[in-house]
């Protein structure tokens, strides 16, 4: 059985920053192409980033330079790193494990960034 758990969420003050990990068990994240997504109530779910089987890192462009995302293979986790939180950062976070038909997801973990 395949279970992604997410936690490292909570409120934080604009400026401020989080770490997300991704705990994998059932799948090896290192052959998967592994990211973040991130949904509100007023939006559909959008890419935040992901790594590649290679390593290669893709973000979007509203979270380019302030988020790093990484992997630790010998843990068999994912993490997200955020620095120079926005209040628009604030939603519930996803982790995703894909390789080809394959697709997981993990619970969610709620972000809040606000004063």
């Amino acid at each position: 059985q395949v279970q992604l758990v997410e936690s490292g969420g909570g409120l934080v003050q604009p400026g401020g920053s989080l770490r997300l990990s991704c705990a994998a068990s059932g799948i090896i994240v290192s052959r998967y192409t592994m990211g973040w997504y991130r949904q509100t109530p007023r939006k559909p779910r959008e890419l935040v980033a992901t790594i590649t089987l290679g390593d290669r890192t893709n973000y979007a462009d509203s979270v380019k330079g302030r988020f790093t995302i990484s992997r630790d293979n010998a843990k068999n986790t994912m993490y997200l790193q955020m620095n120079n939180l926005k209040p628009e950062d604030t939603a519930v976070y996803y982790c995703n494990a894909h390789m080809a038909w394959r697709d997981y997801w993990g619970q969610g973990t709620q972000v809040t960034v606000s004063s």
